[in-house]
C-alpha cells in the first residue's frame, strides 16, 4: 500500500464511526479533521468531496461486517450450522455493533432512502448480496435434505434480514441487548419449526 493509499485508508477508518453514529448530514468537516488530525486540504486532497468520502466509508463498513459474518459462516460444515452461525454472529457482536452506532448498512439505508441518492445503489447492492447469501444457504440446505423441500428461500431470507435489522434497532434504542436476543431466539424457533426437515 502506497503512502497515499495508507492516508486514504486512515481517513476512512477514523471517520467511519463518526458517519455511523452521527449520520452523513450531521457529520461536519471539523468532526472529520478532529478525528483524523489532518487539515481540510489533506482531506480534500484525498477525496473529491464529502460525498466521495462517505461512499468510501460506506464501502469499508459494509465490507467489514460482511467479511466478519462470512468468516463465521465458512467455518461451518452444514447448511443448518451456517444459518445458525449467521444468527449467532449478531448475538455475539451486538455490543460492538451498538457501540459503533448500530448497523452501518441500516443507518446508511435510512439516510440514502431519504436524501443521499449517490449512496442508494451501494446500499441496495449490500442488501442484495446479503439476501443472496442467505438464499444460497437455504437452497443448499434444501438440496442436501437438511431443510424442507418446499420452503421459499427468498421469503425466509427477506424475513430474517428484516428481523435482524429490526432487532438491532429495538435493542439500540432501548439500550437492552435482550431485545435483539429475543428476536434471534424467535428466529431459531422458526428455523426449527418451519425450515428444518
Amino acid at each position: 500500500m502506497s503512502k497515499a493509499e495508507q492516508t486514504r485508508q486512515y481517513i476512512i477508518e477514523k471517520t467511519a464511526p463518526i458517519f455511523n453514529k452521527k449520520g452523513y448530514f450531521a457529520t461536519s468537516l471539523s468532526d472529520i479533521t478532529t478525528a483524523t488530525g489532518l487539515t481540510k486540504g489533506s482531506i480534500y486532497g484525498n477525496f473529491k468531496d464529502k460525498d466521495d468520502l462517505a461512499t468510501h466509508v460506506y464501502t469499508y463498513q459494509s465490507r467489514k461486517i460482511s467479511e466478519a459474518v462470512n468468516q463465521q459462516i465458512i467455518k461451518q460444515k452444514t447448511s443448518l450450522k451456517k444459518l445458525l452461525s449467521f444468527l449467532d454472529f449478531y448475538k455475539d457482536n451486538f455490543k460492538n455493533i451498538a457501540a459503533s452506532g448500530g448497523c452501518p448498512m441500516m443507518n446508511a439505508a435510512v439516510e440514502a432512502d431519504d436524501s443521499l441518492s449517490f449512496l442508494t445503489p451501494k446500499v441496495r447492492r449490500s442488501f442484495d448480496l446479503w439476501r443472496q447469501r442467505l438464499i444460497l444457504i437455504l437452497e443448499e440446505g434444501v438440496a442436501s435434505g437438511e431443510f424442507k423441500q418446499h420452503i421459499s428461500a427468498e421469503n425466509y431470507a427477506i424475513t430474517f434480514m428484516a428481523m435482524v435489522e429490526g432487532g438491532i434497532l429495538l435493542s439500540k434504542i432501548s439500550g437492552r441487548g435482550k431485545d435483539l436476543a429475543i428476536v434471534l431466539d424467535k428466529m431459531k424457533e422458526m428455523v426449527d419449526r418451519e425450515i428444518k426437515a
